[in-house]
């Protein structure tokens, strides 16, 4: 079964920007949804951005809309999340997850519906 690695988590000062990217391991990504997931202490797993099979559709959560983007490189073998104009209320783990989703042109926000995750990756906004 694909296993997924994140890396680029990080500290950095608010205003800041950071680079996630997740790697598929014993497997490829080739027809999941991928999608980024974000715990911060005391607080709900929140969906952050997602990414179709295909790469033509997103979907961001209201609060990092115009900041972070999302993308999987050409042979859908890296999916990344970049961060700009970070925020304390950015600071969290953040999880990449899959979801086998051929054909979808959707993105689901429920992380109900995904049956891969890594282990995710910390991210520290400091103000």
């Amino acid at each position: 079964q694909v296993r997924l690695v994140e890396s680029g988590g990080g500290l950095v000062q608010a205003g800041g920007s950071l680079r996630l990217s997740c790697e598929p391991s014993g497997g490829t990504f080739v027809g999941y949804t991928m999608s980024w997931f974000r715990q911060a202490p005391g607080k709900e797993r929140e969906f952050v951005a997602g990414i179709t099979w295909n790469g033509r559709a997103t979907d961001y959560r209201d609060s990092v809309k115009g900041r972070f983007t999302v993308s999987r490189d050409s042979a859908k073998t890296v999916l990344n999340l970049q961060m700009n104009s970070l925020n304390a209320e950015d600071t969290a783990v953040y999880t990449c997850a899959g979801d086998y989703r051929p054909y979808s042109w959707s993105v689901s926000a429920d992380p109900g519906t995904y049956d891969v995750w890594g282990q995710g990756t910390q991210v520290t906004v400091s103000s």
